[in-house]
């Protein structure tokens, strides 16, 4: 497990990461690389949507170019008060909250997305449960997270910091965790390749 796979030293992280996050954060996943992510999705202007470690707001400002309302959830209060001071109250509500224990009742959302936060979670599948828990069935689940590196000696320097995975991982994580029509893509910057993977899946229906 990397050393950010623990809730507070992540929430720490955060704390600092915060002050420059939106700087930082084009570098690695920019507007395009949301734009082709959202594609994956098929959304409803009056679907419930929920954004998952939603940060400073950078996806949430993406779903609202197609759903009305949006709730996102973080566990690091920095970042919630970054995002929080972005959005018109009336369109995006916040809540502080934990990804393996998500405080919504079942069936809650239409869609869910989450960018970023997959590898901070000490138990990835928990979540992944707890996300198929609160979408409704048939709803729609997306999730990046980090591109496994292609090279050994990175490799071994990442998964010392947080979760990476590929994606065989990732269709193995998803299947675990009871999803369904399971898709995923790799994409990145020009200057970075291929950093991020986008899985896309349904939630069951009974």
């Amino acid at each position: 497990m990397g050393i950010l796979e623990d809730k507070a030293r992540a929430r720490r992280f955060y704390k600092y990461l915060s002050k420059v996050y939106d700087r930082v954060n084009p570098y690695i996943w920019n507007e395009e690389m949301r734009s082709r992510a959202l594609d994956m999705l098929d959304i409803d202007h009056d679907d419930r949507v929920l954004d998952v470690g939603c940060g400073t707001g950078f996806g949430t400002a993406g779903l609202l170019e197609y759903a009305d309302q949006v709730t996102g959830l973080d566990q690091s209060i920095h970042q919630l008060e970054k995002a929080r001071a972005k959005f018109d109250g009336d369109s995006v509500r916040f809540t502080r909250g934990d990804a393996e224990r998500l405080p919504f009742a079942d069936d809650s959302f239409d869609v869910l997305w989450s960018s970023g936060s997959i590898e901070y979670w000490p138990n990835p599948v928990r979540a992944l449960q707890e996300f198929r828990r609160v979408v409704e069935p048939g709803g729609q689940i997306l999730v990046v997270g980090p591109n496994y590196p292609p090279w050994p000696v990175i490799q071994q320097f990442m998964d010392a910091i947080m979760l990476f995975y590929d994606e065989e991982e990732a269709q193995r994580m998803f299947e675990q965790a009871g999803l369904e029509d399971i898709r995923h893509r790799a994409m990145g910057p020009a200057h970075f390749g291929d950093l991020a993977l986008v899985t896309v899946a349904r939630s069951p229906v009974d």
